[in-house]
């Protein structure tokens, strides 16, 4: 390799894709600690209204609503998006289709440090005058839009402003990324390697980045008119203007509910991958996972308004979203119900990575059942904008992101490090995080039943809000998030530890027999000595006495 190769500047701003996938990797866990005190601090004002926060001091109402805001903000864009689309995209797409790199890789690097921009813009936007932005993670006008003189000083001008450039320049970011996803994947197969042979997680994340790429569009726009109408005093959403504030609920929600798909297609995959190897059995069900899954993307693009049945839509209208709404869940109870058919009867084995994945369906399922509630035009009048809506968003977003992609990283890890983690550790983590995101979001539920709104700093002004046994509930749940945050100290610890003094894992630890098993651990430069040649699909197994053992793809047919 060339003196070059080896420079800091080369391994800084290199164009490999596994060097790509670590950055947008390291700077998703980096957001998520920002996202996560946020989380804490907000989560100490609900439980002890008034009372001095530990690490940051007593906290205002204007403060509130900046850290609820902007923890929403983060966690989607900055963590959800880069972890579980961009990094394990980078990192697994080029290896599991046999390629030696994304088809474009000077556009993937400028994809990343384009994300970068974005990610330092919205944390400098915590320190301007006004400080950040305030008006909820959605940014509806009219609490987001210049002509409302009585909101705008709370929001802050400039805070606002980068809020809104942030997010433009982080989705310019990940469209780069999309295309080289899609683009990598159809032209750079492996010889051998049909559609019909692709590990479910490449087809999981070509249909959630053709998703994204078709659905960012209208936001995009909404994004560039609510800068317009704060800077220069277009009224593209100001009804004094003769504007419309409902026309950005549409553009928002038409990118928004996507979204969800977007980043939970890449985590069923991640746990089709984790599922099969550790229960030693071929998916069931593969192509109809596939359909169903293509199914899901399309179907999303005809749900999205479900989230504005109390913004006077008409009740026609209405009925044709709930419908949608629940048709869209079939296609995700057949994908789990493929799941428990592959477990039947399997050889089980409890990793650290199995236990994120089941941990995951158990969790995903609560989310999905309350979405079916909400989905209930009758229901959702009275839930919305209550905390039964943040527990059913948190039920269907945090087994997505964390548990999602903590089989990812558990899975994988000792490819691209070449080490193993240490397995009490990462047991300790999974268990401190599932039991805390439980104590967490189940009593949300309840609260958000009993009438709890989600954007009240303190609840003083609402006795039936403040009885003990709901009082309780608020304290439960912030002991909750006390436990997951404590947790997260085992993974920090175990990524460390195993980087430092982490046993050799070998090409192959988990006995897996897709094509990125086949390469070293980590993988060089190239990915493979040669391209492989794939002879079948990723998910065959023989059985030789007592032993269940997966065929490798790129191994030929034994001869009769």
């Amino acid at each position: 390799m060339s003196t070059h190769t080896q420079s800091l500047w080369s391994r800084i701003f290199s164009t490999d894709h596994k060097v790509i996938g670590m950055q947008y990797l390291c700077t998703g866990l980096v957001m998520s600690l920002v996202g996560g005190f946020l989380a804490y601090a907000f989560r100490m004002q609900l439980a002890w209204p008034g009372a001095s926060v530990p690490l940051m001091g007593q906290m205002d109402s204007a403060q509130y609503n900046i850290f609820v805001t902007m923890h929403g903000s983060i966690m989607i864009f900055w963590v959800a998006m880069p972890v579980l689309l961009a990094a394990f995209g980078n990192l697994l797409i080029p290896l599991m289709v046999g390629a030696d790199d994304m088809a474009f890789p000077t556009l993937n690097m400028m994809s990343y440090w384009t994300f970068l921009f974005s990610a330092i813009l919205i944390i400098i936007s915590f320190f301007v005058p006004g400080g950040a932005f305030g008006g909820g993670w959605t940014a509806y006008p009219p609490l987001s839009a210049n002509g409302y003189p009585e909101t705008i000083d709370f929001l802050g001008t400039m805070g606002g402003n980068l809020w809104i450039v942030a997010v433009f320049i982080e989705f310019v970011a990940f469209l780069m990324g999309g295309i080289n996803f899609i683009v990598t994947t159809f032209n750079l197969r492996a010889p051998g390697l049909t559609w019909y042979r692709l590990p479910i997680t490449v087809w999981m994340l070509l249909i959630a980045s053709l998703d994204f790429m078709f659905s960012v569009g209208p936001l995009i726009a909404g994004a560039i008119m609510l800068l317009f109408d704060r800077t220069i005093g277009t009224g593209f959403f100001n009804p004094e203007a003769g504007g419309d504030p409902l026309l950005f609920q549409h553009m928002f929600w038409f990118f928004g509910h996507p979204e969800v798909y977007v980043l939970l297609l890449p985590a069923l995959g991640f746990v089709t991958e984790v599922i099969c190897t550790f229960a030693r059995k071929t998916i069931f069900g593969y192509k109809t996972i596939i359909f169903n899954s293509i199914a899901a993307g399309l179907l999303a693009f005809v749900v999205w308004a479900h989230h504005q049945f109390i913004s006077g839509i008409d009740p026609r209208m209405a009925s044709f979203f709930s419908i949608t709404t629940i048709i869209i869940s079939i296609p995700f109870a057949v994908i789990v119900f493929a799941y428990i058919a592959t477990l039947f009867k399997g050889s089980i084995t409890l990793t650290t990575p199995m236990l994120w994945a089941l941990g995951f369906i158990a969790e995903f399922l609560i989310g999905g059942v309350t979405g079916i509630f909400l989905g209930s035009s009758a229901f959702d009048i009275y839930a919305h904008d209550t905390y039964f809506v943040v527990a059913h968003f948190h039920y269907a977003l945090f087994p997505t992101v964390i548990f999602g992609g903590m089989t990812a990283i558990t899975f994988w890890f000792p490819k691209f490090t070449g080490k193993m983690m240490v397995p009490i550790l990462g047991k300790i983590h999974f268990w401190f995080t599932t039991i805390g995101f439980n104590l967490l979001f189940m009593p949300l539920f309840f609260v958000g039943l009993a009438g709890q709104h989600r954007r009240i700093f303190n609840y003083s002004a609402w006795p039936e809000l403040i009885t003990q046994d709901l009082q309780n509930l608020r304290v439960v749940a912030t002991i909750g998030m006390l436990i997951i945050c404590f947790g997260q100290i085992f993974l920090f610890l175990n990524i460390f530890w195993s980087l430092k003094k982490g046993k050799p894992a070998g090409n192959n630890p988990w006995n897996a027999n897709s094509l990125e098993w086949v390469a070293p651990s980590p993988p060089g430069h190239g990915n493979f000595a040669e391209i492989p040649t794939v002879y079948r699909g990723p998910y065959e197994y023989s059985v030789e006495g007592s032993e269940v053992d997966f065929i490798p793809q790129n191994q030929p047919p034994a001869k009769s």
